[in-house]
């Protein structure tokens, strides 16, 4: 009997750069706006964007549950530990640190 994988992922790491949902490949140039992390906190702030994880090698972005602590991470490579739900493609985010 084949039991049907579970939507969740928890307590797994996961590794890319903090953007934002306006710019969620992580590309800003079309922005001009100055540097990327002050594009990322101006979207965020300004405009209504979300902070997202985007992960260059998958080419997907991830949303996170946590709005506050990723700002002092935008448009730099981290590490997020949380539990994903696959459907959302959401990080119920436990912790953010700078990627090794």
């Amino acid at each position: 009997m084949l039991w049907p994988r579970p939507p969740f992922r928890s307590g797994a790491t996961f590794t890319g750069v903090i953007t934002d949902s306006m710019c969620d490949d992580a590309n800003h140039k079309d922005m001009k706006m100055g540097s990327d992390p002050k594009c990322v906190v101006e979207c965020v702030k300004g405009m209504g964007g979300k902070y997202v994880l985007y992960d260059r090698g998958a080419k997907t972005a991830y949303k996170l549950s946590d709005q506050k602590a990723p700002e002092k991470f935008a448009a730099k490579k981290v590490t997020v530990t949380g539990t994903l739900d696959e459907k959302t493609k959401t990080i119920t985010v436990e912790s953010i640190a700078a990627a090794k």
